[in-house]
């Protein structure tokens, strides 16, 4: 990748990103996106459908759900970093992420349908971000009352996913 977008100062994000911006670990933001991406789909892939629909608890999510929650949180994060980028100066509500994984219908979709979807969503994410300059990447906006810039929602949005990741990995494939 051409651009390179360094990691964000702590000022730039409310304490409550600290793990997800702490777990991207990198600070080459659009390449890591790209990796982690090309990662996600192999290690998906590599999965049965036993073991996408597994649940390691009664009421816990199925690694299908958690899959399909990641690219709803990424699109709306990077719908968040728009808005930012763009000066919308309108304090943007949460999300009930339970109620997306519910509604989802993850369990009656093939996993290669939930793929493509989650890469298309990266893809985009990808882009929108080299489009960012740095006087965007420093705009910083309100969101579930919490402050955070452009540049610490991509950063959010990689360690969104690497959380997610590790809960997999410890949780679900023991």
């Amino acid at each position: 990748m051409d651009k390179m977008i360094s990691a964000p100062n702590p000022a730039e994000y409310d304490e409550f990103f600290n793990s997800y911006i702490g777990n991207a670990n990198t600070d080459d933001l659009l390449s890591a996106l790209a990796a982690s991406e090309e990662y996600i789909v192999n290690f998906m892939l590599s999965l049965k459908e036993q073991q996408l629909n597994h649940r390691y608890q009664p009421g816990k999510w199925s690694i299908k759900e958690m899959l399909v929650h990641m690219a709803d949180t990424e699109r709306i994060f990077a719908y968040r970093a728009l808005c930012f980028a763009r000066n919308d100066k309108t304090e943007l509500p949460g999300f009930d992420e339970n109620a997306y994984a519910e509604n989802s219908k993850a369990d009656t979709r093939q996993i290669t349908s939930i793929l493509a979807e989650y890469a298309a969503v990266r893809q985009a994410t990808i882009e929108m971000y080299k489009g960012f300059d740095d006087e965007m990447l420093n705009h910083t906006g309100i969101a579930s009352g919490r402050s955070v810039s452009v540049r610490a929602l991509g950063f959010a949005i990689l360690g969104h996913e690497i959380h997610h990741l590790n809960i997999i990995k410890q949780r679900y494939l023991v």
